[in-house]
């Protein structure tokens, strides 16, 4: 429950931004979301709009960190545990009616090219779920450089997969997405078990 008037600003900037992206957004629509002054987003966000927009995304950064780490925690074995990722994923989508997908792909596409305090925010979010899926692969005994390499193949497919079951009004990328992706991670498990 969010209950300080600037957590409420930022939480509302993250859902407007996740719908709407960064450009779409207002600030004046932020400070009504979230039943504060546009005097207040501007007392906690001096830097206005990108100052919003980044804490907004951190924020979206967290929710969407904790939702996985509980997904690939959920099980010991890797390639189940990439496909428990994906199949909360088709279930959240499905229940925000299709609207709240990644908290950080719309405002990242419509910065892209600029060196600005919100493409970082939006590759800090990334990196960080990243590591979270290759210390899941490191914990589950692949080599360093694989773990990276399928940790980056692994949240670039869900970035994807995520977009097309938007606009479909469907779980089954999602759903495709994640078998395809355990039997990648199961290719890898069973190259690394089998004799030279």
């Amino acid at each position: 429950m969010q209950n300080t008037t600037r957590e409420r600003i930022v939480v509302a900037a993250a859902r407007l931004l996740q719908r709407q992206g960064y450009v779409g957004t207002g600030i004046k629509q932020i400070a009504t979301e979230a039943e504060a002054t546009l005097g207040s987003v501007y007392h906690f966000f001096p830097g206005g709009k990108e100052a919003v927009a980044v804490a907004a995304i951190q924020h979206g950064g967290r929710e969407f960190a904790t939702l996985l780490r509980e997904a690939l925690d959920s099980t010991a074995d890797p390639a189940e545990a990439v496909t428990a990722c994906t199949g909360r994923l088709a279930v959240e989508l499905r229940a925000s009616g299709w609207t709240d997908g990644c908290p950080v792909t719309a405002a990242a596409l419509e910065t892209l090219g600029a060196d600005s305090a919100i493409q970082q925010a939006c590759a800090e979010a990334l990196h960080g779920w990243e590591q979270l899926v290759s210390d899941k692969l490191l914990a589950a005994g692949f080599g360093p450089a694989d773990a990276r390499d399928l940790a980056t193949t692994v949240i670039s497919t869900l970035e994807g997969a995520e977009v097309t079951a938007q606009v479909n009004r469907s779980e089954e990328p999602l759903h495709a997405a994640g078998r395809q992706l355990a039997r990648l991670v199961r290719s890898y498990a069973y190259r690394e078990a089998s004799p030279a």
